[in-house]
């Protein structure tokens, strides 16, 4: 099956799973207790559209704790995407594909990125969108610094099977669902 086909039944299936409360606030909890966040390490999550998995509460919850949070911010000719730091409060406005992002904000380099997505199998790899931007961001970080690449979502949106992977795709490091935390680095 090829990557088209699976990304519209991941999106199918998605859309059907319930948004409890409580699970966005046990994957924050989860996060907490399972992810070191050293002074002065950066946080970037994403404004969740759609039935993507809710991770502002990871987010409401690292800035009341002081820690630096960030938000992508794309570029729809270049398939380049940014971090742009937030502090909770500075307006958001849509921007490529209707994501909101931070109008202002100083560009930095995250140490933690939660990234959204459709699956994820038991080797790390995830399925997206489609459009490459996670893949090239992440890319681009890890040539630059140490990262830890988190996916975000419900433990329905695991697959049985290995997802197809190309050389250009990233693998996540760890999964957060309410059901728990999997770590893929030494797998």
């Amino acid at each position: 099956m090829n990557k088209s086909s699976l990304r519209e039944q991941a999106i199918f299936h998605r859309d059907r799973l319930p948004r409890r409360e409580e699970d966005f606030e046990s994957v924050s909890a989860l996060f907490f207790k399972h992810i070191p966040i050293r002074a002065g390490q950066v946080l970037a999550g994403y404004w969740p559209r759609g039935s993507e998995f809710d991770v502002r509460y990871i987010l409401d919850d690292a800035l009341k704790a002081g820690i630096t949070c960030a938000l992508p911010v794309t570029e729809k000719e270049s398939r380049h995407m940014i971090f742009r730091s937030w502090d909770g409060k500075a307006p958001l406005v849509p921007g490529v594909f209707g994501l909101m992002e931070p109008r202002e904000g100083a560009a930095i380099l995250p140490d933690i990125v939660l990234v959204p997505l459709l699956a994820f199998d038991r080797r790390g790899h995830r399925l997206g969108y489609g459009k490459g931007y996670y893949d090239t961001a992440l890319a681009d970080l890890r040539a630059q610094k140490e990262i830890l690449a988190i996916g975000v979502g419900y433990g329905e949106q695991a697959v049985l099977f290995n997802l197809p992977s190309e050389v250009h795709d990233q693998k996540l490091d760890m999964m957060i669902t309410p059901l728990g935390i999997t770590d893929f680095r030494n797998g």
